[in-house]
């Protein structure tokens, strides 16, 4: 979907309807300012002409300072009010772009983790000052026309002579809005890419180190500041040229009033109170400064939520409302599954069946597609044509707790969510308890290393140092730790010891026996092991059939080969071997 700014004016209202009470009374107290704001200058008037008559006035005054206070208090209450609405919207954007993000996944990640970082923290908190500044646009504007409708009933003269200006306000907020939506636009773009940046950067912190390539990746890193910076600067240029353009025009303007009214005082036309009610009135007709401020919230508003709203346009994934059979196997089946990836198909037309409860080892050259029938199997993406299914079941039509209840996942490189280690091999909708936290971790060789932690399995995660080999057989854990009818392992067991591979794979073949177990592998070792081995070649199922009848064929011993023996090695590798 092209992301466009009405798409993120559209993410602005659906926030807003998640506070319709808030603003509404947001918008009557600032109304109501303003009605006190246009309702003061006359009763300052009258006053005035009452006390210079030498009439009582008592009453008047008492008015006065009634209407002062009543601006204080529904001020501060509208302070208040638009504060919390901000802070509230604040949350909701984030956690509904959260949830996005997860159902989503990598789809909703374009332009690196850093840029994402800053769609959901600070375009999220520029977005969700918009719906306040909406609600009390129109009693900034009302302040304006109040005043000149003010100066009119006052004297028409005088609003004749306000009026006469009154087009240059206007083409200076015109000018400001469109400049600033352009800069603040470019400026947050620029903010994204440097968030990008850094973050690929402490990703690969110790390759950089080990290269000696700080200076090339701090300059890469930084590369986006110059526009940052001049899009910022260009910012303050626009905002403080309208400031000094509203400095000299709404004085001419105040002055040009006061001389009309000092012309008409002279007439008779008008009383003195008049004229000071006309220079108040003035004033609040001049009010450039509140409305420019206001346009400014609007339009960094509606800019972040624009990048807000490419986030939320990342498709994800329906789910259907359908159970698996209760009794069911585990079997797996994929049928005419086709895949295309940046405009190459990873599989062509895939027809595979995993029978209920076996083994089955995936092997294949790096790119042959099977990190992405992995990904398939559990539903972490939909083919672009054919059909998944388990046990029958097309899974787009199961629930998702359906689903997720029935699949487990192990990757290549796992990431370690919760705060102890236990929680991390326990982490799911429902924790694992205690004892099949230990006997996961024991079935996949982490249990030793775990236990001389400083608190076992209590030990902060954060302040438990561990090896790549480590955190896979955590990960492995996790997986084992949870239920389910299909275990999925995507090259999990790569950075194993032949030792701690060989406890594994036990684990698999006799503690998970009625798990139906799926495995990409690069270890002829794993594949032995297993029922069947399903060959990719080119996208497409070479041969399907026990490790043992597959190894007669060079072309299938040439997979398990060092990259050096490959017969369709490149020259230079062929050499160094």
């Amino acid at each position: 979907m092209a992301v466009t700014t009405a798409t993120g004016d559209r993410v602005l209202v659906e926030a807003a309807r998640r506070s319709p009470v808030r603003l509404t009374v947001l918008a009557v107290l600032a109304l109501a300012g303003t009605g006190l704001a246009l309702a003061l200058p006359a009763a300052l008037g009258h006053t005035l002409d009452l006390l210079l008559r030498g009439r009582p006035a008592g009453g008047w005054v008492a008015l006065c300072a009634a209407t002062v206070t009543g601006q204080v208090l529904v001020g501060a209450a509208a302070d208040v009010l638009g504060a919390t609405t901000t802070a509230a919207v604040t949350a909701g954007l984030r956690r509904r772009a959260v949830r996005h993000v997860l159902a989503a996944g990598p789809p909703a990640v374009t332009d690196g983790a850093g840029d994402l970082v800053t769609r959901l923290v600070g375009n999220a908190a520029d977005a969700a000052a918009a719906p306040a500044a909406a609600a009390a646009l129109p009693a900034t504007l009302a302040g304006p026309l109040g005043g000149v409708v003010a100066l009119g009933l006052t004297d028409p003269w005088l609003a004749v002579a306000f009026l006469a200006g009154a087009p240059l306000l206007v083409l200076l907020v015109r000018s400001f809005a469109r400049a600033s939506s352009d800069s603040i636009t470019r400026y947050q773009d620029a903010q994204g890419r440097i968030a990008a940046r850094f973050v690929d950067a402490l990703g690969g912190a110790r390759t950089i180190d080990a290269a000696r390539s700080w200076d090339r990746e701090q300059a890469r890193v930084l590369r986006p500041l110059a526009e940052l910076s001049f899009q910022g600067r260009r910012m303050w240029r626009v905002q403080g040229r309208a400031t000094a353009q509203a400095a000299v025009l709404v004085p001419l303007l105040q002055i040009t009033v006061l001389a009309v009214g000092g012309l008409r005082l002279a007439q008779g036309a008008i009383s003195v109170g008049d004229l000071l009610a006309a220079s108040r009135y003035a004033l609040l007709a001049a009010g450039i400064g509140m409305v420019v401020g206001q346009l400014a919230g609007l339009v960094r508003g509606r800019a972040a939520a624009r990048r807000l709203a490419a986030v939320l346009a990342a498709p994800a994934p329906a789910h259907g409302d359908r159970e698996l059979p209760a009794d069911g196997p585990g079997t797996l089946e994929l049928r005419g599954v086709s895949v295309v990836r940046d405009g190459v198909t990873v599989l062509d037309r895939v027809d595979l069946t995993v029978p209920g409860g076996t083994c089955v080892a995936v092997v294949g050259r790096s790119g042959a597609g099977k990190s992405v029938l992995a990904a398939l199997a559990g539903r972490l993406r939909d083919p672009d044509a054919g059909t998944v299914l388990l046990d029958g079941r097309p899974l787009p039509s199961l629930s998702r707790a359906a689903l997720r209840d029935a699949v487990s996942y192990a990757f290549e490189r796992p990431v370690l969510l919760g705060d102890t280690v236990g929680d991390a091999i326990g982490f799911g909708p429902r924790p694992a308890p205690p004892e099949a936290t230990a006997a996961a971790a024991g079935a996949a060789g982490a249990d030793t290393f775990v236990r001389l932690l400083p608190g076992g399995y209590g030990t902060l995660r954060a302040a438990a140092p561990l090896s790549g080999g480590e955190t896979q057989r955590l990960g492995l854990a996790r997986a084992f730790a949870r239920p389910g009818r299909l275990l999925v392992l995507d090259d999990a067991t790569s950075s194993l010891d032949t030792v701690t591979e060989l406890h594994v794979a036990r684990a698999l073949l006799t503690g998970h026996a009625t798990r139906t177990r799926l495995l990409t592998t690069h270890r002829a070792t794993t594949a032995a092991r297993a029922d069947l081995v399903v060959w990719l070649d080119a996208g497409r199922v070479r041969a399907a059939a026990p490790h043992a009848a597959l190894w007669a064929d060079p072309a299938y011993r040439a997979l398990f080969a060092p990259a050096a023996e490959r017969p369709d090695a490149p020259e230079e590798v062929r050499g160094r071997g």
